[in-house]
């Protein structure tokens, strides 16, 4: 089994992509003429959104919607960078919200957290640097 992408439910798909090229630097893969899905070149794990309507489609039962006025979720998306500060600044200059400001952990990782344009958490990090 191989773990390939994670799909956020979102009110505006494009608008959603527009945010992650701009906030991320990531680039789109792919959009649905519909504009109610779509993915970006993350890397190995793909990132791709669908609209809450289609969403609303895949579970009979529904779902809790992410809100910016709502703490976030418990789980979130990690991006590590070589460039911390400035990727760090350049999210929240796209419209990221700060959470939690960089701090260095004890293993000597820097690590910050921003909502998207969603509320959904995002881990802004540098790698994990092992013996």
């Amino acid at each position: 089994m191989k773990y390939t992408y994670t799909i956020l439910y979102v009110k505006n798909v494009l608008d959603t992509i527009e945010f992650y090229e701009r906030a991320f630097g990531f680039q789109r893969k792919f959009l649905t003429p519909e504009k109610d899905y779509g993915e970006l070149i993350s890397g190995e794990t793909t990132i791709s959104f669908a609209s809450i309507e289609l969403g609303s489609s895949n579970f009979k039962n529904g779902f809790q919607k992410s809100s910016l006025s709502n703490k976030p979720f418990g789980i979130e998306l990690a991006f590590t960078t070589e460039s911390i500060e400035i990727d760090f600044e350049k999210a929240k200059k796209a419209g990221a919200i700060e959470v939690e400001k960089l701090i260095t952990k004890p293993w000597g990782q820097k690590v910050g957290y921003v909502k998207d344009n969603n509320g959904f958490l995002i881990e802004i990090c540098t790698p994990i640097k092992t013996s």
